[in-house]
């Protein structure tokens, strides 16, 4: 019996089976809250048991457009108005709990804009629990009897947990319970409830999972942490309370653990044996979260809280009574419970300030989520491998592995039917719908430990059966242990001894009946000798015959073994054939690729080239349209300046045939003034001096000679220095302005555009502009200037281009 109850030998450690290729879509569901009275509108319509409906309100912007269109958008399951929580719970939570129990991990959110219901959903109200509270309550209802003791289980501080044995777990609560409170613990009694929230966790519906292992031991865990402006804080952490200076709450890292699954760095376990306890934590949490009132909502939350319900289980030993001390055979598996924070539009909430702040990390981190199901979605639908920006965001970096294959994933998007919420509810519907094609990859199986099932039981059957023989006999003596206890059980079977005292020497009876009872006893003795014998024999006969069938089962199966060597080599003939057909075909595609490879860089360099005739074409079309319309310029622009060349020669024939007509006109009073003159006494001029007057200008106008200025005499003529020369600068109103570099300055002038006798009196010289066409078609201006050298006749003519 000794040899029965010493402690087994560990089984060998199977190694886990590896994840399978199947795959399973994220579960979303819709639940639509009541209207609230105050709303008169509804905007949501639900259809069927998975669909549901959209149509814009009356002040919608599709229908100020004229443009009424209804949406539908189906789910795995629609909850309408009238749900209870309990058929919520049946339906999207249970599934999760059942797969916490068996050694696979879950995730769970709520999802859509603020006062939605996402908080009541999770948490619920008085008298309606939520889903935290029942998924708390049938964890325990399941793992109730099998819990170990308070720390047998015990955080290793990396996302793992280490085992002890009870007596180190016993000086650990003794260790904890004489420390002062550092950490939120839950005392080992029993308290009463807070009924704060003793209503949510008073749970009418005893609901418990039957497939349980038996032959394991549980232990919960949990946490709370929330997701603020992108920070990870602990609700869970006591800090210790500073009146002058108060120590704000420090954030809190994330890191990946050697199975490379992501958890949150020094964040606080409490280890809890009840839901009332488990409640009581979160509910001590919950207080601690941020809140802030909005126009939208009076209790908006302004951030992400995730409660974390990590179940910890090892199996038991051999002889079914203490947990196996073995760190591989410890499965550990969590449920995450994620209540996001509601996205929200600033020019509903006029959030300012920090509020503003908190709304736009909270939209950043939804849409970080947003953009990590597209690229998932992508990925799945089109065969790419783009990177998903799990590290975008400190939501999507925590829960990374649940889409990458580490557990279920569950959504219930929580839509408000008020007019008011059409357009945020739109975008939440089109996300809830993308992300239910994105698929999951199953997780593995917990891996099985190999020991015997049903050791808890027959350990305590055997327990009971010993204390009632105990208790038969009348409990156990001082100083017996249950081995000894255990002999003695075999020794009751014999006949007990009768009293040995000797009162008197004449005493005939008492030494009889020692001797016949101890005759007896020698023949029960040998009969159980005998049997024992009898029972040696027929073993050594059942051992021989084993040993013969066991021989003869060696013998099959070396038979079985020896033609399974002959299958093995003649398979491994044939895998050696195949592996070198396989070589050959691989140097086979590796040409084909080679050529495929030559034949696509061919094709692509000739599409390069195709594509640079492409643009070198239409490069040639667009100069080629840019000539034309230069050209076409050029011609209108010709055409516009012969038209004002032909109007200003035409301009320019005008005036010469004018200014002809005027000197002829000059020359005929001039000639009648010398017709005149040659009339009266007066002599005539000298011929010499005649034949020094210059011709005039065919388009020059000379001045009026005046016949009654007297003669002056040279010798007496003033010095030039004696006076100021004064110039008549005579211009006819037909003269146009040139812009050329040389131009006449005459200070000191008079100008005029027709000479009178006044101008010429006050004056004693003269300048005419004359303007021509010329031959090369160009406007040509003459400048002919005139001084008086004195006398009537004493005038000198020059003539300028």
């Amino acid at each position: 019996m000794k040899s029965a109850m010493r402690p087994a030998k560990p089984p060998r450690r199977i190694p886990p089976k590896k994840p399978s290729n199947q795959k399973d879509p994220v579960g979303v569901y819709c639940r639509v809250r009541p209207l609230s009275p105050s709303d008169q509108e509804c905007c949501i319509e639900v259809i069927n048991e998975t669909t549901v409906q959209l149509h814009p309100p009356d002040g919608c912007k599709a229908n100020r457009n004229g443009e009424y269109k209804e949406t539908q958008y189906s789910f795995k399951q629609v909850f309408g108005t009238l749900v209870t929580q309990k058929e919520l719970f049946d339906v999207v939570s249970k599934p999760l709990v059942e797969d916490v129990i068996r050694g696979r991990n879950g995730l769970l959110f709520t999802y859509g804009v603020t006062g939605s219901g996402k908080t009541y959903t999770m948490t619920g109200s008085p008298g309606e629990g939520g889903l935290l509270p029942r998924c708390l309550s049938m964890i325990f209802n399941s793992i109730g009897k099998y819990q170990a003791k308070r720390y047998v289980f015990k955080s290793d501080e990396k996302n793992g947990m280490d085992v002890q044995n009870e007596v180190d777990a016993l000086l650990e609560r003794q260790k904890r319970e004489a420390q002062p409170q550092v950490i939120p613990r839950t005392p080992l009694t029993r308290q009463r409830v807070d009924p704060e929230f003793a209503d949510m966790i008073n749970i009418q519906d005893h609901c418990k999972i039957e497939e349980v292992d038996e032959d394991s031991v549980y232990s919960v865990f949990v946490s709370y942490i929330e997701i603020y402006n992108n920070y990870i804080y602990d609700l869970l952490e006591e800090v210790p309370l500073d009146p002058i200076k108060p120590k704000p709450p420090q954030s809190k890292i994330l890191r990946e653990d050697q199975n490379h699954n992501m958890y949150i760095a020094g964040c606080t376990e409490v280890e809890v044996k009840s839901t009332e306890e488990a409640f009581d934590v979160f509910w001590k949490g919950q207080k601690r979260r941020r809140i802030a009132n909005t126009q939208l909502n009076r209790e908006s939350s302004r951030s992400h809280s995730v409660f974390i319900i990590k179940l910890a289980q090892a199996p038991l030993d051999a002889d079914g009574d203490n947990v196996l001390q073995e760190r591989e055979q410890i499965t550990v598996s969590q449920l995450s419970l994620v209540d996001l924070a509601g996205s929200e539009r600033t020019n509903r909430t006029k959030a300012e300030g920090n509020r503003l702040r908190e709304a736009g990390n909270i939209n950043q981190s939804l849409m970080t989520l947003r953009t990590c199901i597209e690229v998932l979605r992508e990925n799945q639908l089109c065969g790419t491998n783009k990177m998903v920006p799990y590290r975008d965001s400190k939501l999507t970096h925590l829960f990374k592995n649940y889409f990458d294959g580490e557990g279920k994933v569950r959504m219930i998007v929580c839509v408000n039917p008020k007019a008011d919420d059409h357009e945020e509810s739109l975008q939440v519907m089109r996300f809830a719908e993308m992300t239910q094609e994105v698929e999951v990859a199953r997780p593995a199986d917990k891996p099985i430990c190999g020991l015997t099932p049903g050791r808890r039981y027959r350990n305590q059957a055997f327990k009971e059966e010993l204390t009632r023989r105990l208790e038969e006999r009348g409990g156990p003596q001082n100083g017996e242990s249950d081995d000894q206890s255990v002999t003695d059980l075999l020794i009751q079977s014999f006949p007990p001894l009768p009293s040995c005292e000797l009162l008197d020497a004449n005493d005939d009876q008492t030494l009889p009946r020692l001797i016949e009872i101890l005759e007896k006893r020698r023949r029960i003795r040998q009969m159980m000798g005998d049997e024992f014998n009898k029972n040696v024999c027929s073993f050594r006969a059942m051992l021989q015959d084993v040993n013969g069938a066991v021989t003869a089962k060696e013998n099959f199966v070396q038979g079985k073994m020896t033609e399974k060597d002959r299958t093995i080599v003649s398979q491994k003939s044939e895998m050696e054939r195949m592996e070198k057909k396989i070589k050959t075909l691989e140097y086979k595609i590796d040409i084909l690729e080679k050529t495929t490879t030559i034949y696509e860089e061919e094709k692509r360099t000739l599409q390069q080239d195709l594509e640079s005739q492409h643009h070198k074409l239409q490069r040639q079309l667009s100069d080629k349209r840019r000539l034309e319309a230069r050209i076409q310029g050029m011609v209108n622009e010709n055409a516009m300046k012969w038209e004002k060349e032909c109007e200003r020669r035409v301009a320019a024939k005008q005036l010469e045939m004018q200014n002809k007509l005027w000197v002829k006109d000059e020359k005929l009073k001039q000639l009648k003034a010398i017709v005149t003159e040659s009339k009266s006494d007066k002599p005539e001029r000298p011929p010499r001096e005649r034949d020094r007057e210059p011709k005039i200008p065919k388009r020059s106008i000379s001045p009026a000679p005046v016949p009654n200025i007297p003669p002056v005499n040279m010798r007496h003529r003033r010095s030039r220095s004696a006076g100021t020369e004064r110039w008549v600068d005579h211009k006819p109103p037909s003269s146009m302005e040139t812009d050329t570099v040389m131009q006449p300055h005459i200070p000191n002038s008079i100008k005029v555009a027709v000479p009178s006798e006044k101008a010429l009196a006050k004056c004693d010289r003269y300048m005419l502009t004359h303007q021509q066409l010329a031959s090369d078609g160009e406007l040509e201006t003459k400048l002919i200037k005139v001084i008086n050298r004195g006398g009537r006749w004493g005038w000198d003519f020059h003539y300028f281009k």
